[in-house]
Formats: structure tokens, C-alpha cells, sequence
């Protein structure tokens, strides 16, 4: 009974689009997981524009909003905080919301920086505070079988992994200068947006990297000015007042892993094609598996053992998957993205009402700015790089 579970208040910051993911998908909690251990409610939204604060209040069921987002962090009635605004807000944000004794859940990678992350991370592990960060694509279902197929060792030893995303978000010259594209609103660029998804997932799927070598570009090098309130989806005019780009559009990189295998990953914002091409393909002595965001009911898989050895076989989602018949039963109906983010809020908020350190957390988010700070030192070295965990002490 809903008396008996544990109330919940969530406090969230930045109403964009990741900002209203999330308080849709808090909202959506209740209806798809009945016998959940806590009751989430959207107590209070902080965006520095008036207005998108308005309709968190008018449309999403927020309770009230503010400009101020430490009046959200500050109030008795909130208990979880959701940071979503530009990378390099975070880490007052965060570090506010850990020493006020809130759980907080951070967007990835944490920090604009693996320094900023080191020291958000070092804030929260101070105060004592359940963490979470925004590896949302972990939680396809279609990606935690695959987990158990690699743990179960039906791949066989892992040899190889590759690991990419590609995204068009950036692929147009007259696509605005949002903070994304500046080192003073986003920190680094792919490396510390969508690369850090694929390799946090390799983390997940295969363990930890050595060693890596790398490389970057940056293929628009300015962009039209945005007015205020702009979002990297937006496009200005021929013409255009421009700015410079200061991170990089394309990350890629080869590593070791711990265990032996080898892999190469690649992240571009700007390339021409994939949509939202988050994929990774795995191959062991026993097996290989691939699977792609833009088809993210399907997965591709060979066994050795199979009996026909007639290449890869279709997987389609179904509800005999982790988390899939919470929201369709049967198989092959397909889930989508923003139901990755209801599974996402559900466990972590589960995490909070029974005390559970929650994972992927600001550990994991540190394991990832570890690897992005020997990729950064790559860049410049032109060498490998060992991967050191830089973990305050």
C-alpha cells in the first residue's frame, strides 16, 4: 500500500530536455513499478529561465519551481537531488546538495572535467550520500542479457570489444554555439559527453582499462551565437554573428582491458549518417553479440555451439528480459528511450529508500574520468597512456 512506502522528495535542477526526461520519468515510477519500496514526489524545479519552471509546475506536476537552485537543494521536503543543468554548473551543485545530506543523482560524466568529477565524487563520499549518474543505456534490456551472456562465459574469454557513439546532434555548421560547444559550459567535448556512455558501458560489460592511446578533432570550429535559452538542437541563419568552438567534435581511442582483451572506441558529434548510433559489438572464443541504440529491441548473436553455425541471429526484446515487461508484455514490442530513464530513476531511487549504494554511482564515474584523463594525456603525449584511478585521497 502506498502508506507504507517510503515518501521520496525530488528536487530537480535544470528544465531542459534531460531535466524533463527525468521528471516525466519519475511521474511514470508509480504506474509501472507496483511493488516499488518508495513513492517519488516532484517537490520542487530550479531553472534560471522563469518560465520553463513555470510549466514544470503547470505540466509535469511539480509542487513549485524557483529560479534559485539552492532554495530546491536547501528545503526540509526534498531528500533527492537530480542535477541536470550544463556540465560546469555541477560542481557547486553537487557538492551543495551532498553537504545538505540529499542523495544526488548527477547527469554524466559528473563533472565537465575528470578533475571536477575527482572533487564531486571526494564531496559525496565525505558527506555519506547515495549517488547516481545518468549511464541510462545500461538498463536496456536487451543490454543486461547481454551481461549475463558475457558473465555466464557462453561468449567463451573476450577477445575484442569495439565500442562507438555516433550522433548528427552537431553535424550541421549553422547549428548554434551552445554551452555543449564551449569548454567554459560543457568542459570537454564528445570525450566528456557521449564517449563516457561507451565506455562506461564496456566497463559494465567487460571490466576495467589499462592502458590507451588516442586521438581528437575538431571539424566545425565555429558556430552562430545562440540567444539566451538556446540548446544544441537549434540552427541559426546564414550570416549569423559566429563564435569559436572550444572541445573537440571526435574522440577515438584504442585500450587494453585488465583481463587482455582489446578494444577501440569512437565518439563523433558531428558525423554525417548515424542518428544516435550508441553501439558496442563483443566477441569472444565462444561467441560474439552486437548491439545499437538506434535498434535497441534487437541484438545481434552468434554461438559457437549453435548447431547450424549460419552466421548472427536475430534477439528480439520481450518481456522475458530484465525490466521489459514492466512496460509491454510479450515479445518484440518495443520499449523506448525515455523508458530507459523510468528504469534509471526507479532503481536509484530504490537505491535511497532502502539505503543501497546505488550503481553506476560517482564511483563509476570516476572510473570513467580515469580512462578520459589518460585519453586527454594521449592527445598530447602522442604515446599510451596508463589509466590511474584519480580518486581523491
Amino acid at each position: 500500500m502506498t502508506s507504507e512506502l517510503r515518501r521520496l522528495g525530488v528536487a530537480v535542477i535544470g528544465f531542459g530536455w534531460m531535466g524533463q526526461a527525468h521528471s516525466r520519468s519519475y511521474a511514470r515510477i508509480p504506474s509501472l513499478f507496483p511493488d516499488r519500496t518508495f513513492q517519488p514526489e516532484l517537490v520542487v524545479c530550479a531553472d534560471n529561465l522563469a518560465e520553463r519552471g513555470e510549466e514544470a509546475v503547470r505540466s509535469f506536476g511539480f509542487k513549485e519551481s524557483t529560479t534559485d537552485w539552492r532554495q530546491a537543494i536547501e528545503r526540509d521536503d526534498v531528500d533527492v537531488v537530480t542535477v541536470c543543468s550544463p556540465n560546469m554548473l555541477h560542481v557547486d551543485m553537487c557538492i551543495a546538495a551532498a553537504e545538505a545530506g540529499k542523495a544526488v543523482f548527477c547527469e554524466k560524466p559528473v563533472g565537465g572535467t575528470p578533475e571536477q568529477t575527482a572533487q564531486i565524487e571526494a564531496a559525496a563520499r565525505a558527506a555519506g550520500v547515495i549517488t547516481g549518474v545518468g549511464y541510462n543505456y545500461r538498463w536496456a534490456p536487451l543490454v543486461r542479457y547481454a551481461k549475463e551472456l558475457i558473465d555466464s562465459g557462453r561468449l567463451g574469454e573476450i577477445t575484442n570489444y569495439r565500442g562507438r557513439f555516433f550522433s548528427m546532434y552537431g553535424s550541421d555548421p549553422l547549428g548554434l554555439l551552445s554551452w555543449r560547444f564551449e569548454h567554459d559550459g560543457a568542459g570537454y567535448g564528445v570525450s566528456t559527453d557521449i564517449l563516457s556512455h561507451s565506455i562506461d558501458m564496456a566497463h559494465m560489460l567487460i571490466g576495467p582499462i589499462d592502458r590507451v592511446t588516442g586521438l581528437r578533432k575538431t571539424f566545425i570550429p565555429e558556430r552562430p551565437i545562440p540567444q539566451p535559452g538556446g540548446t544544441h538542437y537549434d540552427r541559426g541563419a546564414p550570416g549569423d554573428p559566429t563564435g569559436p568552438v572550444t572541445n573537440e567534435d571526435y574522440a577515438g581511442c584504442f585500450v587494453q582491458f585488465a583481463n587482455g582483451a582489446i578494444g577501440n572506441f569512437e565518439a563523433s558529434r558531428s558525423i554525417i549518417g548515424p542518428q544516435s548510433q550508441m553501439a558496442f559489438e563483443v566477441h569472444g572464443t565462444k561467441g560474439a553479440l552486437s548491439w545499437n541504440l538506434e535498434t535497441m529491441n534487437e541484438m545481434k548473436l552468434f554461438l559457437v555451439d549453435d548447431e547450424f553455425h549460419d552466421g548472427y541471429q536475430t534477439v528480439y526484446a520481450g518481456d522475458r528480459y530484465p525490466f521489459h515487461g514492466n512496460f509491454v508484455p510479450g515479445d518484440a514490442n518495443a520499449i523506448g528511450y525515455e523508458d530507459l530513464k523510468v528504469i534509471e530513476g526507479h532503481e536509484f531511487l530504490h537505491a535511497v529508500a532502502t539505503g543501497e549504494q546505488h550503481e553506476p554511482g560517482f564511483d563509476e564515474a570516476i572510473d570513467y574520468v580515469s580512462v578520459q584523463s589518460a585519453l586527454i594525456r594521449s592527445w598530447d603525449s602522442g604515446n599510451w597512456e596508463n589509466v590511474t584511478s584519480i580518486r581523491q585521497t
